[in-house]
């Protein structure tokens, strides 16, 4: 039976998942993560007003030590979007996900379909 988990976006990121562009949710492998497993329902939800949602599906789930390793293996058409680089994006994620926290946790990639 799946589970629905419930998280919030910036918008820019939301819209890339909307979009379809975003298809690795990146969070921290922290407690509430290790909860999910493939088959659950993700409902994103936009910042500010979390007014806006899209719903997606969990089709993998990839564990990391850290974001700059999960990058090594992956395009940034499926993290973000090519507008953003891979530099930029590891110092936007490292604002949210101190390395210190990452390396205690480790990190979760969260492959997901619309």
């Amino acid at each position: 039976m799946s589970v629905a988990h419930e998280m919030k976006l910036q918008p820019k990121f939301f819209d890339f998942i909307k979009s379809g562009t975003k298809r690795i949710e990146l969070r921290l492998y922290d407690e509430k993560r290790r909860n999910i497993e493939l088959g659950d329902k993700i409902i994103f939800k936009k910042e500010p007003k979390l007014e806006e949602v899209v719903e997606t599906t969990v089709v993998g789930l990839l564990r990391y030590k850290s974001f700059k390793e999960l990058f090594e293996d992956f395009d940034m058409s499926l993290l973000a979007d090519k507008s953003m680089t891979k530099g930029e994006f590891l110092e936007v994620l490292k604002e949210f996900y101190t390395v210190e926290k990452q390396e205690k946790y480790g990190v979760l990639g969260i492959k997901i379909e619309l």
